[in-house]
């Protein structure tokens, strides 16, 4: 894909076949669903939807349990000596 722009005809339907080493960089297989992302300078960017279930095990589990009232401390702590915000 280089350099060398891919193109497509637009059928009186509106569909576009998306091209084979497109298809390929993305992964995309029949029945795959894609989003459309337009950009302000008028660029369009597809990218395949990824289905939730094929995130899981991305971030990794904890190493070690963590208790909410553990994690509430954290928070107090971190809001106590922040400094403030200024508006």
């Amino acid at each position: 894909m280089g350099g060398n722009p891919l193109e497509s005809a637009l059928t009186v339907k509106g569909q576009a076949t998306i091209p084979k080493a497109v298809r390929a960089h993305l992964r995309l297989e029949p029945g795959d669903r894609i989003k459309f992302f337009i950009h302000p300078d008028g660029s369009v960017v597809i990218l395949p939807k990824i289905p939730t279930a094929a995130l899981k095990g991305v971030v990794p589990a904890p190493r070690r349990k963590v208790l909410l009232r553990d994690m509430d401390a954290a928070v107090a702590e971190g809001a106590a000596t922040r400094a403030p915000r200024r508006r």
